[in-house]
């Protein structure tokens, strides 16, 4: 009789496949994906004067209401995509000098909506942005 422990085969599971995909997979990945580059944008906000200023009559004043629709000189836009603020505001800028853009903006106005005017005041070269304010009821 043979009591010797019988040596018994291993099974040996080869895994370098799997990581030629995966660092393949990895690879496509990294090469098909596009990067969004964000603004970062430094805003300080101007405080409110006890006597109201007149808005210059070569300034470009654009609305923005609580439900995102935008107003440029009072004129509403058929919608909010940045292409039609751009053409509603190089529009309204025919005849003037580098004007200031005043954004009037509803306390209940989306951020995004108020960066959307913004950004595309800056694609259109303006530089002069200003908000306007509402004064303090506290006299």
């Amino acid at each position: 009789m043979d009591f010797r422990p019988r040596r018994r085969d291993e099974v040996d599971l080869d895994i370098t496949p799997l990581i030629d995909v995966v660092f393949l997979l990895l690879i496509f990945f990294m090469v098909s994906t596009t990067f969004e580059q964000n603004y970062e944008i430094n805003i300080t906000l101007p405080s409110s004067s006890k006597e109201a200023t007149e808005a210059k009559p070569d300034a470009v004043n654009v609305g923005l209401d609580s439900d995102g629709n935008v107003y440029i000189n009072e004129k509403a836009l058929v919608n909010a995509q940045i292409e039609t603020i751009k053409g509603a505001l190089s529009d309204a800028l025919v005849g003037l000098n580098e004007p200031p853009v005043i954004i009037s903006a509803d306390a209940n106005a989306s951020h995004q909506s108020v960066v959307r005017v913004m950004d595309a005041a800056r694609q259109l070269g303006l530089v002069k942005i200003t908000f306007a304010t509402q004064g303090s009821n506290d006299e």
